[in-house]
């Protein structure tokens, strides 16, 4: 869990300044309306550690990246040292990502954001307090804490199989979702061309050997047979590691083979340290019958609550087996500390179980209605700090008529175009799908998002568009981190058009060799009409989705603090940047004449402002007006949030 903290938290410090600075596409300043509140209330109202800033002289942007430094450092720390591996540390580490995730908007509304802040929050309950009781030794309450890890697999890989089936699609009833997945997914591997040709008997044979780990598995991982858990254990690491070698997604199936280990015990592990070279295959057969929607769902309503019941039994379990190893500890004192730290986890364990209720009977209507109220009102309290959360993955394949892929172009005549390519996503046909996992590119999994609807349905495009006829380098450093590889690194395209195109990858030739092109495409239609600064369509859009801001940027702060932070961005960035060195930036205009206007500009606004206001009203210039949240309209939010939890 610490490496993958680390790894979320790298990935997600990189792409801060285009995302969410002054001049990204959505500047997380827009988030957070200081109103005056005590500073409790604020924290109540959105858990953010963000507003905290102003106290140390630091703006939204800067602060972002300071909690992702100490998040990186600490997660960094604890991967290092066994004695960091500790609660108090893991608490932190949730905290820190959860305050990014509250400003973090639609670049952060990924299902493994949610699975990483809960996972994280159950290595709370799980890790050993070593820096509070000064030892690592083996608490008796450990087997209850650690069910809710198992109880978590569970959730995840049932509801994902589930998911599948109550969708209705097509492809998934029919078997032949495999033979559009490895196209379609968001950043294919290479091996994913490879996997593509496997023929369509194999595909099918393969969905169905997907169903079987995702849905008839997992309920085995209650199992009081050793072998069973074991042998569901092996099912489930073999899916997770074929879904890395053919798609990138990120840290998400890393989280996931943790969460995997809950099905292991100690004999088994150490089975692995002493025999690791005497593993034995076994083979698996399946009988796999027919069946139809309204015979599956009336599985579901059937299996439902038996599942949850399923999880109380197990949980009873565990509760009562550590209690009554506590009953034979010697010493009164040591059975009393004993049973206390008992009663609070095990309490803490039935709440979350029993909270997680709600987002797990999602899958089933009827299911869902049957709980009782309470647990529902306890969700909604606790739903601000993604504690539990519901999950579902590929509910419907897309793409099936082709992958739909926004391809954008710029020109400086308006005559003569030039297309942008992304480092990431598919756009040129002869260049090979990356490796990236575990690093997520944000900007690249929301373009894959964006092309599966209209441009209305992805407001921040319009941001994108608008930030790349300005010239703005943060922003295009999420395209092209080697900025000279951008078509119009010299000076920004005059205008810009988006269009729609279809990708296929392409087929081995006849004689059995391999094409000289991964991909081929056909046109499809017009996405974004040509923009340029100043058009009237361009403007119109920026202000119903509230993306033009009108807020002065607030006076750069010269603490000590942000002097730091702004010192390592400017270290990290160096160390990627290949621009020679006199190069002019995009507005031709070097870094120095550029920032030296910023700043005059800066004095000119704040000129007859700072009279009268305190040290932190100065701080909080700015973000002292109330921001719209980017999509004024409700029906496009949801539609958005809701294909990105598809």
């Amino acid at each position: 869990m610490a490496v993958i903290y680390l790894t979320a938290f790298v990935s997600l410090y990189v792409q801060i300044p285009g995302l969410y600075g002054n001049e990204g596409l959505l500047p997380a300043r827009w988030q957070l309306r200081y109103s005056g509140k005590p500073l409790g209330e604020q924290l109540l109202s959105s858990p953010t550690l963000l507003w905290l800033g102003p106290r140390l002289g630091l703006d939204t942007h800067t602060a972002m990246e300071l909690l992702c430094l100490v998040g990186a450092a600490l997660s960094l720390a604890a991967t290092l040292v066994e004695a960091l591996r500790d609660s108090v540390v893991f608490f932190c580490l949730w905290a820190l990502y959860l305050s990014m995730y509250k400003v973090g908007q639609v670049f952060l509304y990924f299902q493994w954001d949610n699975l990483l802040l809960e996972t994280g929050f159950l290595c709370i309950l799980v890790a050993p307090l070593t820096l509070i009781r000064g030892s690592r030794g083996v608490r008796e309450h450990d087997r209850v804490t650690f069910w809710l890890i198992r109880w978590l697999l569970f959730r995840l890989m049932f509801a994902s199989g589930v998911v599948k089936l109550t969708s209705r699609c097509p492809t998934w009833w029919g078997l032949t979702a495999l033979t559009y997945h490895y196209e379609t997914q968001c950043i294919p591997t290479p091996l994913a061309w490879f996997a593509h040709q496997f023929p369509v008997w194999w595909q099918k044979l393969s969905v169905m050997g997907t169903y079987i780990i995702e849905i008839a598995v997992p309920l085995l991982f209650f199992s009081p047979l050793r072998r069973l858990r074991l042998g569901s254990f092996y099912l489930q690491v073999l899916l997770q590691v074929l879904i890395i070698l053919t798609g990138n997604y990120n840290f998400f199936n890393l989280l996931t083979l943790t969460l995997c280990l809950s099905l292991l015990d100690d004999q088994h592990v150490r089975f692995w340290l002493r025999k690791a070279d005497n593993i034995n295959s076994k083979l698996w057969s399946w009988l796999c019958a027919s069946f139809t929607y309204h015979q599956f769902n009336q599985f579901l309503k059937t299996v439902t609550i038996p599942c949850i019941w399923i999880g109380v039994l197990s949980l009873t379990w565990e509760i009562v087996t550590s209690m009554f190893r506590f009953a034979c500890v010697s010493g009164f004192l040591r059975r009393f500390c004993g049973t206390v730290q008992w009663t609070l986890f095990a309490a803490a364990t039935a709440a979350m179980f029993t909270v997680s209720l709600v987002p797990f009977t999602y899958i089933e209507f009827d299911s869902h209605g049957r709980l009782w109220p309470g647990v529902r009102r306890a969700y909604e309290v606790t739903d601000r700090f993604q504690l539990v959360n519901s999950y579902g993955l590929f509910r419907r394949m897309t793409g099936v008529g082709g992958r739909p892929e926004v391809v954008i172009e710029g020109s400086n005549d308006g005559v003569s175009w030039t297309e942008i390519e992304f480092m990431y996503k598919p756009g040129n046909l002869s260049a090979p799908p990356p490796l990236v996992t575990p690093h997520q590119p944000r900007l690249d999994w929301q373009m894959w998002f964006a092309a599966l609807g209209t441009h209305t349905q992805a407001p921040w495009f319009t941001s994108l568009i608008y930030r790349l006829l300005q010239g703005k380098r943060d922003v295009i450093e999420l395209i092209q981190t080697d900025v000279s590889q951008y078509p119009f690194h010299q000076q920004p395209p005059a205008f810009l058009r988006a269009h729609r195109y279809r990708y296929w990858f392409t087929e081995p030739k006849a004689d059995g060799s391999y094409p000289e092109r991964w991909w081929r495409r056909v046109y499809d239609e017009e996405f974004y009409p040509t923009v340029h600064l100043g058009n009237a369509f361009l403007e119109n859009m920026l202000n119903q989705y509230g993306l033009k801001d009108k807020s002065p940027v607030r006076r750069m702060s010269n603490t000590t603090v942000a002097q730091a932070v702004r010192w390592v961005h400017k270290t990290v960035s160096s160390q990627s940047d290949h621009v020679p060195d006199g190069a002019s930036d995009l507005c031709g205009k070097s870094d120095e004449q550029q920032a030296a206007e910023e700043e005059e500009g800066e004095d000119d606004e704040d000129e007859g402002e700072e009279e009268g206001e305190d040290d932190e009203d100065e701080v909080d210039e700015g973000e002292a007006e109330e921001k719209e949240t980017v999509g004024d309209d409700e029906q496009d939010e949801e539609q958005e949030e809701e294909e990105i939890k598809r």
